[in-house]
């Protein structure tokens, strides 16, 4: 009898061994600057207000942006003003959210943002249904998928859909790696890379000669599915998700457990090993933190919990201090500076998902303040604050205000009381 349970375990064991290689501490860093905060909740959502409202300004509503920074950026900004919303319990900025996105989806087909040094595209457009009474309508990728805190959010009423989408047409299939083949790919693809299959992949522009495959791409695909599975219960949504995270557990985490950027879906090379950007880990545990509740399954618990313990401590993009350095631009907006506004985002919605592992949101509550306390104490020029965290302050700037504000956002959620 206890052989044929121990045999039974096996199998799960061994899905594990791939979590359980880079098994984190979940133990604050003493090293970490200023980790705690002790201001009250509704001082929290006033500090997060005034920096939405000191952006707000830069907002053109005739086409949905924010002067100083990129389209993608500019659906953050959104994201982050729902969220406002969502964790305050408020209609505070329905009025602009809502418009926005009508306008942007309405303005802004693939088309126009291929191409472009700041653009980040993720396979396609989606067919979206948002505020109610609007249907159908198709944006650019970055938008729909930043919408999971929209859907929450009383008023937003956003449901995504995405399987019938060209998005989904980007995904490579079971069946795509099987015959190295993909119907939108003009070239073969490879059926393996290192090993392991390549279904679940995720190509990053809809363009037949382009064979890049990134991890943000894969990582978005994955957390839409995953929300979306939540949502409706559909098992194909579920197993959509389940792919796409099995591609990124299986080649894309390095040793240190930090999510890896591309791959080519062709050649099977590999973007350099020093490419390591925050939204790639954050998008994944994003996603990781639905999949583990629409599945109950502990293999992206574990997962999930590893690769926060260690994102939040990588010397990647931070000092011993705890402070992000990465997309430190005073002078010039960059991407990096809307990289770690989606990592802490992410690492959000692990806290918000991980009530029954206090260390973890502890961690992430305290990564978070080390953030918080440096925008207040060495960034903040009254209410905008500087790209470069750990300062000095400077005058506002679109994409600084831009990466401060989910980290003010988030506070509301991830303290207490």
């Amino acid at each position: 009898m206890w052989k044929a349970s121990i045999m039974a375990l096996i199998p799960l064991f061994l899905l594990l061994l791939p979590s359980l290689a880079f098994s984190q501490d979940l133990g604050v860093p003493l090293s970490w600057r200023d980790f705690s905060n002790s201001r009250l909740r509704a001082e929290r959502i006033s500090i997060a207000k005034d920096a939405i409202n000191s952006i707000l300004p830069q907002l053109d509503t005739s086409n949905a942006q924010f002067h100083g920074i990129g389209y993608w950026q500019a659906g953050n900004v959104f994201s982050a003003m729902a969220n406002f919303d969502h964790l305050a319990g408020t209609k505070t900025y329905q009025t602009q959210v809502t418009n926005g996105l009508k306008t942007a989806f309405k303005l802004y087909p693939i088309s126009i943002s291929l191409g472009t040094t700041t653009m980040m595209p993720c396979g396609g457009q989606l067919q979206l249904t948002t505020v109610t009474g609007r249907t159908r309508t198709k944006a650019y990728c970055q938008w729909p998928l930043q919408l999971g805190n929209m859907s929450r959010s009383s008023g937003y009423n956003v449901s995504v859909h995405h399987l019938s989408s060209p998005i989904y047409q980007s995904v490579i299939s079971t069946a795509d790696a099987s015959s190295g083949k993909q119907p939108k790919k003009s070239f073969a693809i490879a059926k393996t890379c290192d090993g392991e299959s390549m279904a679940g992949g995720v190509f990053w522009r809809p363009v037949s000669t382009d064979s890049s495959i990134n991890s943000i791409t894969t990582g978005l695909y994955t957390t839409l599915s995953a929300f979306l599975a939540e949502t409706t219960k559909d098992a194909k949504y579920t197993n959509a998700a389940i792919l796409s995270a099995q591609w990124i557990q299986k080649l894309q985490i390095n040793a240190k457990g930090i999510v890896l950027d591309g791959v080519d879906g062709s050649k099977c090379t590999r973007s350099p090993a020093s490419w390591l950007f925050t939204y790639n880990s954050g998008k994944y545990i994003e996603g990781l933190s639905v999949l583990k509740d629409v599945t109950g399954d502990i293999i992206w618990k574990a997962l999930m919990t590893n690769i926060t313990a260690a994102a939040v401590k990588s010397s990647a993009w931070e000092g011993s201090n705890g402070i992000i350095t990465e997309g430190a631009s005073p002078k010039s907006n960059n991407d990096g500076v809307g990289f770690k506004a989606i990592f802490i985002r992410g690492l959000d919605e692990v806290s918000a998902r991980s009530g029954d592992n206090s260390a973890l949101q502890i961690l992430i509550h305290s990564y978070n303040d080390v953030q918080y306390n440096a925008l207040l104490q060495l960034a903040a020029n009254g209410t905008s604050y500087s790209s470069d965290w750990k300062g000095p302050p400077q005058a506002f700037t679109t994409w600084g205000q831009l990466a401060a504000l989910d980290v003010m956002v988030t506070a509301i959620n991830t303290n207490s009381p």
